[in-house]
């Protein structure tokens, strides 16, 4: 049975953590963690003259370089002055160039929101009236290439390889101290270590770039790892590797020292203090994440740190335990098996971090979030609402090895023994049947195929089949050890469902990663109604500096497609001047014999009011003194001739004053 369980085990954990790659790989780029919530000029804003500066505000508070804020003319080249600064709260501005020519402009922004993670885009504005630029507007951010998916992965890492050292070493103190002596047990916790020390040192290394340009030539800059160490992220990656040094000192204690102390009250004081002193590593090590992440910034931080590093204790002594579980079923020896009391021990020690997981996890999921809606209208509640499936079926299969442990046997010690006793006369035949082999292969008779002249040719004739031996009877012993493991069958059916449990925490782990990368749903949500208020009160003032309405036509026609282009400044109530441009789907301008607008607000049964817009230079109407007499949802039409009979009237709706 064990033989035919053993490939569908395989089978699983390679689907399992084929899984969680493919969640990672399409968990698609960072999110941004601090959203604009406004600029000025405005996005598509057209002004009557060159401003000073330009300014956007941020949803939090940022960090900038001397290239955040970039301004580009129409043929790419930088028009602002002087590094960008912080004007007030999270308002950051960058002076320009004065005496900036006509034509459209472009901002772009890269910078790194409080929670360390990178932000960057861009938009446009137009002075005097819009015109082609040879800029490519794109938001992509430097954290969406090779850089940033290594970035991730090492993110994955660090995670899992915090959980798998101080979650090993806590079920080994506080469930099974026989562990301290099993060599797959240290070999799993030391792996830890080794997982989360090489990741923290490649994330110092790469942070530079993934901030920065994406290039994979600047991961080994060291000027860019001399900024990094100043930052907060910096900081704090420091400080765990400087709590790994005492984590190393924590585990050669453990497996070394402790393992080897025989005085019951000495063990009992050094694993007093082995407690104390990996609780508070622990704690630091998941301080290091909660004090420069989500954790750090927005609602109630103060609170939220010590409920993160709590979080993050309780998933280590869950998934890590569960981990070092598995391999202790698995691959302990025959003769120091994990015992019941130990299995018991862990399921209360997994119980207790489950409240723990449910309670934090809540406080966690209301500051992130925020309402109920966030859940489903937010790419960070959808995740949230995927993680806690997983750890509803997980807390299932984790009911299941509960009742398993149950069902262990009293027995089990009894049945292991009579194993051994079979073992035992069976390995006497096998060794008698050796000696028997090993007497014709040693006499005077040569082996088949081996002629007599080649009997002293090699220079130790019994070396060859010392080592078949030898490597024979490591074969028995370890089949002899394996079936004495499955001894009892509560004992197997136990490693299965733990074994499950541990191919749902990888997918797990990979969904918490992810969600970890991802702008929470309550910023999103703020950001998104900050943009809105904003939007709403430039349209009130005016201080958008004009309203801009694109609409394509075609009236049937040669030469008859083309996008007609409405400008009114400054948009509100009185007088407004009134800009339209004509050009063709290149995006070169373009005479028409006669173009039409008027006005017209429904509501208020006004309209539709006629403007004539006098012809300035070729594709461009203007008209001054444009009334709006009342503030409203005004419906614009535009009456396009392109010969004597191709006309055409396309519409567009718009909030004035």
């Amino acid at each position: 049975m064990t033989q035919t369980i053993a490939p569908r085990v395989r089978t699983l954990v390679l689907l399992l953590l084929a899984a969680a790659c493919a969640l990672l790989a399409g968990a698609g780029p960072v999110s941004a963690h601090a959203a604009v919530t406004g600029s000025d000029p405005g996005q598509g804003a057209v002004v009557d003259k060159a401003p000073a500066r330009i300014s956007l505000t941020f949803s939090e508070q940022v960090a900038l370089s001397d290239d955040s804020l970039r301004v580009l003319d129409p043929e790419g080249k930088r028009v602002d002055t002087g590094k960008p600064s912080n004007v007030s709260g999270t308002t950051y501005a960058v002076p320009l160039h004065s005496g900036l020519p006509d034509g459209t402009y472009t901002v772009a922004y890269q910078v790194v929101s409080a929670d360390s993670h990178p932000v960057a885009g861009a938009y446009t504005f137009s002075i005097g009236a819009p015109s082609k630029t040879s800029v490519s507007v794109s938001g992509q951010s430097a954290d969406d290439g090779i850089v940033g998916w290594l970035y991730g992965f090492g993110r994955y890492v660090s995670y899992a390889g915090f959980i798998v050292m101080a979650g090993g070493a806590a079920f080994v103190l506080a469930c099974w101290r026989h562990g301290s002596g099993v060599r797959p047990v240290q070999r799993f916790v030391v792996s830890g270590w080794v997982a989360l020390t090489a990741a923290t040192l490649a994330l110092l290394l790469l942070r530079g770039s993934f901030t920065g340009s994406g290039k994979v030539a600047d991961i080994f800059d060291l000027s860019l790892l001399g900024q990094v160490l100043q930052t907060k992220t910096g900081a704090a990656l420091v400080s765990r590797l400087l709590l790994l040094a005492a984590a190393a000192l924590f585990i050669a204690v453990l497996f070394g020292a402790y393992d080897k102390r025989e005085d019951a009250q000495e063990k009992r004081d050094l694993t007093f203090g082995l407690s104390i002193g990996g609780v508070v590593v622990a704690a630091g090590l998941a301080a290091s994440w909660a004090m420069s992440e989500h954790a750090s910034v927005g609602l109630q931080a103060g609170i939220a740190m010590p409920v993160d590093v709590l979080h993050l204790l309780a998933v280590a002594a869950w998934l890590g335990g569960l981990g070092a579980l598995l391999v202790a079923l698995y691959r302990a020896p025959a003769d120091t098996p994990v015992d019941r009391p130990a299995v018991r021990r862990f399921s209360q020690v997994a119980f207790g971090s489950v409240l723990v997981l449910i309670a934090t996890g809540t406080y966690q999921s209301w500051r992130q979030l925020g309402s109920w809606s966030a859940f489903t209208d937010t790419r960070y509640g959808r995740l949230l609402l995927a993680k806690i499936g997983l750890v509803v079926v997980m807390v299932g299969v984790a009911w299941i090895s509960r009742r398993w442990t149950g069902r262990l046997a009293e027995t089990a010690p009894v049945e292991a023994a009579a194993v051994r006793e079979k073992e035992r006369v069976g390995a006497g035949t096998e060794t008698a049947g050796d000696v028997d082999t090993a007497a014709v292969g040693d006499g005077d008779a040569p082996a088949e195929g081996q002629g007599e002249g080649d009997l002293g040719t090699d220079e130790h004739p019994g070396t060859e089949r010392a080592a078949q031996l030898a490597r024979q009877q490591a074969a028995r012993d370890a089949a002899r050890q394996k079936r004495m493991r499955d001894a009892d069958p509560n004992r197997f059916g136990l490693r299965r469902s733990v074994l499950a449990e541990a191919g749902i925490a990888v997918v797990l782990l990979a969904v918490t990663t992810v969600l970890t990368q991802t702008e929470p749903g309550r910023t999103e949500q703020e950001a998104k109604a900050a943009s809105s208020s904003a939007a709403s009160a430039s349209s009130d003032t005016g201080a958008s500096g004009a309203l801009t309405l694109d609409m394509p036509f075609d009236t049937g026609g040669e030469d008859g497609k083309g996008i007609v282009t409405i400008d009114l400044d400054p948009a509100r109530v009185g007088d407004n001047e009134m800009h339209v441009f004509v050009e063709r789907p290149n995006g070169r301008a373009f005479d028409i014999p006669e173009v039409k607008v008027e006005f017209t607000l429904k509501a208020k049964d006004i309209g539709p009011l006629p403007v004539v817009p006098d012809h300035i230079a070729t594709g461009h109407w203007s008209a001054n003194g444009v009334q709006i007499p009342m503030a409203g949802d005004w419906q614009v039409d535009v009456t396009v001739r392109t010969s004597d009979i191709d006309e055409v009237t396309v519409s567009k709706n718009a909030q004035i004053g």
